[in-house]
């Protein structure tokens, strides 16, 4: 293991030079303290746990000291913004500290969100507040633990440096980490600028460091293209099925990498509802719950329509058609592994289908406890318990019929049925209201409560016996809080 000074860089992005971003030293915080850490993500940089514990950790990541041999740069980047162009975007309250090589040959940005004013910051303070930073750390860890792919998040310091939002708050910094923190929107800036000789050192540079097996393509820039298409239609496929709501996917909150970021006002289904609004500033609906599919195919399509000066517009048409069947069946592979199946069937798009029609009818059926209780008994005896949730009992029983004939179908030990479904359907899940009170209890100064979230939610398909309390069903009050985009 290593240490904090051990941490070797190798910044790949800052040589890119002063087109693709601009140098900006980390603005400190007044008298930092850590909130809560994550030994895993610190295990991505070689790093001993105990290295948290040094005074250090903390100086270099609330913004008082930096590496000899890092390169703090605030990244510029376009996007659409709840469908409308926004040109100018980019880093306005982050920085990307430098890029991290570890022994696996792993190159790990260092991105520390709430560093201060960039060029970027379009007239904010360039801050992130608590509240904001324990819920993209919790989310960013929470997700990786359920097998979604995601940034991650190394820590969050807090600190007595006042900021105003709707009212006075405290400003903190999370720091994230990512093979890459390149967007759609980067590709889009230089498009739309018309700095085609750009755009391609930045889709070189991408090629280069993230998809180099494409460069052996006779058309290397679609077949990045297509690899983007099928992690982001495998990322979306996982949101679906595990009842994710992202809040705010603009394109510039998009990965080139395929992988969740940029972690606002999202939510996870309690009782489900396809047409869930997670994002209290969401006055259309664009970014729903059942919208996230398709926004994430129009996303892809802006991707591709700035490629367009090196790939012809044709074949990009015809990438893009991959997504929605590489969706489907990731999606449908996802929702027979949650049902407890190991094989397909012809008719299981048609089961699954039925059984969320069910769930919508009522909007009483919590999405994360049925599928766990689906695999907690028998078959038989499971669906007189998730019966109770359902409101067409009629058409509820309908459907367990077919279930239990797939299930007959399916054959096997009931033992080694119920250690697969539990092993793929949560038992913990990050609700809304969970990560609130452990926020009103951080903004008291009262860390336990977070750390101990985090270490339930980093283990949340295990049986917890002392932590039930975190698996129970939302109080009334706490299916309804508003979220928004300062959040």
């Amino acid at each position: 293991m290593s240490t904090l000074a051990d941490l070797h860089f190798d910044n790949r992005f800052a040589a890119l030079g002063d087109t693709f971003s601009s140098k900006v030293l980390p603005d400190p915080l007044h008298n930092p303290r850590l909130v809560v850490c994550s030994e895993d993500a610190l295990r991505l940089l070689d790093l001993d746990p105990a290295e948290a514990r040094d005074p250090l950790f903390i100086e270099l990541f609330s913004g008082h000291k930096l590496w000899s041999s890092a390169e703090p740069r605030a990244m510029i980047y376009s996007g659409h913004q709840f469908g409308a162009y926004n040109p100018q975007l980019g880093d306005g309250r982050g920085l990307l500290l430098g890029e991290v090589l570890n022994t696996a040959g792993e190159h790990w940005d260092l991105h520390l969100k709430g560093a201060g004013m960039t060029p970027y910051s379009r007239m904010g303070d360039g801050r992130a507040v608590l509240r904001s930073s324990i819920r993209e750390f919790l989310a960013s860890e929470h997700l990786h633990a359920l097998g979604i792919p995601s940034s991650r998040a190394l820590c969050v310091t807090a600190s007595s440096t006042p900021v105003w939002r709707e009212k006075q708050e405290s400003a903190a910094m999370v720091l994230r980490l990512a093979r890459s923190h390149v967007r759609f929107g980067h590709f889009e800036y230089f498009y739309y600028t018309r700095q085609h000789e750009q755009l391609k050192v930045l889709g070189e540079h991408v090629l280069s460091c993230h998809f180099p097996h494409c460069l052996e393509q006779d058309e290397p820039w679609l077949a990045m293209l297509r690899e983007v298409i099928e992690r982001t239609a495998q990322m979306i496929a996982h949101w679906q099925a595990y009842g994710f709501c992202h809040g705010v996917m603009n394109t510039d909150n998009m990965s080139i990498l395929g992988i969740t970021f940029d972690y606002g006002p999202y939510a996870f289904l309690d009782d489900f509802d396809a047409q869930h609004i997670c994002n209290h500033s969401d006055d259309s609906g664009r970014y729903s719950f059942s919208n996230q599919v398709p926004i994430a195919h129009w996303n892809l399509a802006a991707l591709a329509q700035a490629l367009t000066p090196f790939v012809a517009v044709e074949r990009l048409r015809e990438t893009l058609e991959l997504f929605l069947p590489l969706y489907q069946a990731h999606y449908l592979d996802l929702m027979r592994r949650r049902l407890g199946f190991t094989r397909a069937e012809d008719d299981d798009e048609a089961l699954v289908q039925r059984l969320l029609q069910l769930m919508q009818a009522g909007k009483a059926t919590d999405y994360t406890l049925f599928f766990r209780n689906l695999g907690e008994r028998a078959p038989a005896d499971a669906l007189q318990v998730v019966r109770e949730d359902f409101v067409d009992l009629a058409g509820f029983d309908a459907w367990g019929g077919d279930y239990l004939a797939r299930c007959a179908r399916e054959g096997g030990e009931q033992a080694e049925r119920q250690a697969r479904m539990q092993a793929c359907n949560p038992k913990y899940i990050l609700r809304n209201y969970l990560a609130q009170q452990a926020i009103e209890a951080a903004e008291r100064g009262d860390y336990g409560p977070v750390r101990e979230l985090h270490a339930v939610l980093s283990r949340p398909f295990d049986e917890q016996p002392d932590m039930q309390r975190y698996a129970e069903r939302p109080p009334q009050w706490g299916k309804h809080l508003e979220i928004s985009c300062s959040s």
